[in-house]
């Protein structure tokens, strides 16, 4: 209510013909064509926006403004909700249509292209709206949303702590819109794979069966509570005991009822992974492929492009391992041998694993200590180093990266999953820095966050080849900057993690297109990776609930490193490393090929100077 009258005193101010105009301009914004384009963008971000208040709350955009009512409420998991989220795409996208482009400036020109391709791309793939699994092993609405609430959900003063309740009573609401979704699904014949089931159903019973006050929605809470001043002890007393009460009336029968739809479906899923076996799956696949590599390529061509790429990684570790003097076995081997050594392990101790999570923060704060020397411009948000909530360490992968708040809140997060300390040797920690934090993705993403003058969509990542393209190419160039050359082994869990991502794509259109079994890519992975067994499996489970996702990694590092040496070879000795960096990341994240025109004209301006 103040927030309104506020508003109309401020428009009271204008008088009459600035309140006609304001009308005029607020009507023309949110019912017609806007007559800026820049206005449009933003009405495009917002409505969509609008009806994601999880997303909202990730940004951290909009309390600034004293917007807060979004931090109550959970986003509609129901067809509905899909529905409605694929007609505003269609809207949009011949809204966007109707610009005449050539009169707008050229970072519009941009936007309006960027947007055009992610718009055409999510009317491409309408047909196939349900052909995913929101209940998964991998990324699933059943553990995400947890992690939401303990990690975004912030708790700053009394109003956020009883929106934080809000959302738990709010789940059962959530979840009927959820099974709606997977019981249309199943009317469809789009089921998960068995494994799936039987995945999320160990977890989410062992989510339920933990006591209250040791189970994370509302231990964390409580935590949160306890470090918050100007509260009471007895309010927080009470709001405890209120979150509490929601998780045992409103969470936990929730999570029942998904967990009993999910046992009955159980029995009519098969052990067939690949998505060729739902309905049109051969023309999903190829879709999922161009969504996530934004290049228009057959899985026939990606697979023969993986296998090559094997082939070289595993000739370089061969080197490495023979002058080392390990020699008889195959890279894959000595691999798996090297990560059980005690000298590349940290103690699977709770004293090993701030061990590491140390170690990972100093190579992080050693690589942002160079790069002033390869990057013209660094980010201003913060990065931390974390462990990947306990709940759910069994099916998440090594790691990953949460991107900060827009508001600067919070600090872009790198997870690492401590579940198994084995899993992850001493001589892959740079790389897996180099990638998930400096000068990976937190570069990436958080520069796109701090860009000025374009649309906030473009400051979200929405392209996948984009960003993996660039984490990997991260990896390799701190090892054409000299930080692997008095480490080896380093240099070797370099390619480990290389020779992951070749084998992704292998894999992934191996069980996608060729029909091999969950097994039969298990064992190629270990054979070719070394990695250890139970993360091989992690990671083959992944690529068959997102399909084509792992694919955009090596489809990206791949065209940057081509578009480098194409402007390396065009501009010779004017050629600028931090300025081709500049390129690159100073406009956040866009499809390939729109990138690649970026590029050129960077590349053909060099050359008239």
């Amino acid at each position: 209510m103040k927030r309104w009258k506020r508003v109309l005193l401020w428009t009271a101010g204008l008088g009459a013909a600035g309140v006609l105009v304001l009308a005029v301009f607020v009507v023309n914004a949110v019912w017609f064509k806007p007559w800026s384009i820049r206005v449009f963008f933003e009405r495009a971000f917002i409505a969509a926006a609008f009806k994601d208040p999880e997303l909202l709350s990730t940004l951290g955009l909009i309390e600034q403004f004293g917007l807060r009512g979004h931090n109550a409420r959970l986003t509609d998991a129901s067809p509905a909700h899909t529905e409605a989220l694929l007609r505003l795409a269609r809207e949009n996208l011949e809204t966007l249509r109707r610009y005449d482009r050539g009169r707008l400036s050229r970072q519009d020109q941009l936007s309006a292209r960027i947007l055009d391709w992610f718009l055409q791309t999510a009317v491409e793939g309408e047909r196939f709206a349900y052909h995913d699994f929101p209940v998964n092993q991998f990324q699933g609405i059943q553990s995400q949303l947890p992690e939401f609430l303990t990690t975004i959900h912030r708790v700053n003063d009394d109003r956020d702590a009883v929106q934080y309740i809000a959302r738990l009573r709010a789940i059962p609401a959530k979840w009927e819109g959820l099974l709606a979704s997977l019981q249309l699904r199943e009317e469809r014949g789009i089921l998960p794979p068995r494994f799936v089931i039987q995945r999320v159903l160990a977890e989410m019973r062992d989510f339920v069966a933990q006591p209250e006050e040791t189970n994370a929605l509302v231990r964390v809470f409580g935590e949160k509570l306890d470090q918050l001043p100007g509260l009471t002890g007895a309010r927080k007393a009470a709001l405890k005991r209120d979150a509490g009460v929601a998780w045992r009336e409103f969470v936990r029968p929730a999570y029942q009822r998904l967990i009993d739809y999910c046992a009955a479906l159980e029995p009519k899923t098969t052990t067939d992974d690949g998505v060729w076996r739902l309905p049109d799956g051969e023309a999903y696949y190829a879709w999922c492929l161009l969504a996530h590599t934004t290049v228009r390529t057959s899985a026939a061509e990606i697979h023969e492009l993986g296998l090559r790429d094997v082939a070289r990684i595993e000739a370089e570790m061969r080197a490495i391992l023979d002058a080392a003097g390990h020699r008889g076995e195959t890279p894959g081997v000595w691999l798996q041998r090297l990560g059980k050594q005690a000298q590349f392990l940290h103690p699977n101790t709770d004293e090993g694993r701030a061990e590491a999570l140390a170690a990972y923060q100093r190579i992080a704060e050693e690589m942002m200590a160079l790069a002033p020397r390869y990057f013209a411009r660094l980010p201003r948000a913060g990065m931390e180093v974390r462990r990947v909530p306990e709940f759910k360490e069994a099916t998440s992968p090594a790691a990953y990266y949460n991107m900060p708040a827009m508001d600067g809140s919070r600090p872009g997060i790198f997870f690492v999953n401590l579940r198994d300390l084995a899993e992850l040797p001493k001589f892959g920690m740079k790389t897996l820095t180099y990638h998930e934090a400096v000068p990976g993705h937190h570069f990436q993403i958080a520069l796109a966050l701090e860009m000025t003058g374009v649309p906030t969509f473009r400051k979200l990542g929405l392209f996948n080849a984009y960003a993996e393209g660039w984490a990997l190419y991260a990896e390799r160039l701190a090892k054409e900057i000299g930080l692997y050359e008095a480490d080896p082994y380093g240099d070797l869990g370099r390619l480990q993690d290389e020779m992951l991502r070749a084998v992704r794509l292998v894999v992934d259109t191996g069980i996608h297109a060729k029909r091999w079994t969950r097994e039969q890519a298990i064992a190629y992975m270990v054979e070719k990776t070394g990695m250890a067994e139970p993360s091989v499996v992690s990671e083959v489970e992944r690529y068959i609930v997102a399909p084509g996702q792992a694919c955009a990694y090596k489809v990206g590092m791949m065209k940057l490193l081509a578009f480098r040496e194409r402007a390396r070879a065009a501009l010779g000795a004017q050629f600028d490393l931090r300025e081709f960096h500049r390129v690159v990341l100073e406009n956040g994240a866009m499809p390939l090929e729109i990138l690649e025109q970026q590029v050129n004209d960077w590349i053909a301006a060099g050359a008239r100077t």
